[in-house]
């Protein structure tokens, strides 16, 4: 059921989804909830019952909303033989250009055979009648024991040796993605690498385009300069999209190591560096912009994290050539970034958000956007 699209998913917008009624219960501890904000647990039972008997204990599944997220929804769900983890798209507001559930699942599953480590699948589903329990396309895989390194306060358990190690690792974890033959893992027609960054530049101010809401000029000037000066692209391959830390799960089992990386909805062929410039973004988000939600960070030097530019060096040595100039990268993840946020921030007043914290979502936007600026005007 996945189609080849050219960069970034094209699932409908289609009619919002209702958040759930008042007098449902929508805590998330995972013990008593049989219904969460999204998905219903005792229909998505019933559904994995059916199609999924091996899976299926004496126990009912029980459900838990990973805090955290700002776009898709993801589910930890308990009771099953193996444990598991549902994703969804987010309540509300939903881009054309986001979210998509096939393409997602189908770049996982390709890349299980790969040296990038990533989560085993279980299925996709497209749920359009609601009787799996969302009433959208989602997909499960089994879940990675691991943990996502997202706050300062998490350094502590780590050495700085392993967090060096972890970061380098991340680095080259990336090369390996960047060279690896996307024809050699049935991903060829994933995207459409001639031409991508411009693509991007149109398919980004389309996405805000769909989210004004306020006047930002200096994201509109950040929009227009990068549209100025696009550079010519030096590797093509597959593109991760959003590539950072916390996109990843460390562990300790067997070594320290990068057990999974997630978060693959905005996977496609294209310009290898858009992702160096996502990944430098955030290693230095912490001087960018407050620490809340999708700008927090765990990166910290003082607690053994190298600099972005050794992450830079180990890509290089792994990928075998160097890195090209960055600037308008760095400067084009901090205008997506903002793009990203602005949409949070629509669908956070329109009252189509799950959970806390979205209410300063907004203020981001202006410093990512004068981010990127700085980055064109080699200030950063």
């Amino acid at each position: 059921m996945t189609q080849p699209v050219p960069d970034a998913p094209t699932a409908s917008a289609g009619t919002p989804e209702v958040p759930p009624s008042p007098g449902r219960p929508t805590v998330d501890d995972g013990t008593t909830a049989r219904a969460l904000p999204g998905l219903d647990v005792a229909r998505l039972d019933t559904w994995l019952r059916r199609t999924h008997p091996e899976l299926a204990t004496d126990e009912p599944l029980r459900a838990t909303l990973f805090a955290g997220g700002r776009s898709n929804l993801t589910y930890r769900v308990d009771g099953a033989r193996l444990p598991l983890v549902l994703r969804r798209p987010p309540l509300g507001h939903v881009q054309e250009t986001a979210h998509d559930m096939a393409r997602e699942h189908r770049v996982i599953r390709a890349l299980g055979s790969t040296r990038v480590p990533v989560p085993a699948t279980v299925d996709l589903v497209d749920d359009a009648d609601g009787s799996a329990g969302t009433g959208t396309p989602f997909f499960v895989m089994e879940r990675v024991e691991g943990e996502a390194l997202r706050d300062p306060t998490q350094n502590g358990a780590w050495s700085p040796a392993e967090l060096r190690a972890l970061s380098l690792e991340l680095a080259e974890l990336l090369a390996e993605l960047h060279t690896l033959d996307p024809a050699s893992v049935g991903l060829a027609d994933l995207g459409r690498p001639d031409g991508y960054l411009g693509r991007q530049l149109h398919r980004w101010g389309r996405q805000y385009d769909g989210s004004r809401s306020r006047d930002l000029p200096a994201l509109d000037a950040l929009q227009e300069r990068l549209r100025e000066h696009v550079p010519a692209t030096v590797r093509t391959g597959l593109v991760h999209g959003d590539y950072r830390l916390d996109n990843a799960l460390v562990s300790r089992a067997g070594g320290v190591h990068v057990a999974a990386v997630l978060d693959w909805e905005m996977a496609t062929l294209g310009d290898a560096a858009v992702d160096l410039g996502m990944l430098g973004l955030y290693w230095d988000i912490r001087r960018i912009a407050p620490p809340d939600g999708l700008t927090a960070s765990a990166v910290d030097p003082a607690a053994g994290y190298p600099e972005f530019a050794e992450l830079a060096d180990a890509y290089a040595a792994r990928s075998g050539s160097s890195v090209p100039e960055l600037s308008w990268y760095r400067a084009f993840a901090a205008y997506k970034l903002a793009v990203i946020l602005e949409g949070v921030h629509f669908r956070y007043r329109a009252g189509e958000t799950v959970g806390e914290g979205f209410d300063a979502i907004g203020t981001l936007v202006l410093p990512l956007a004068d981010e990127g600026l700085a980055c064109l005007d080699g200030a950063s």
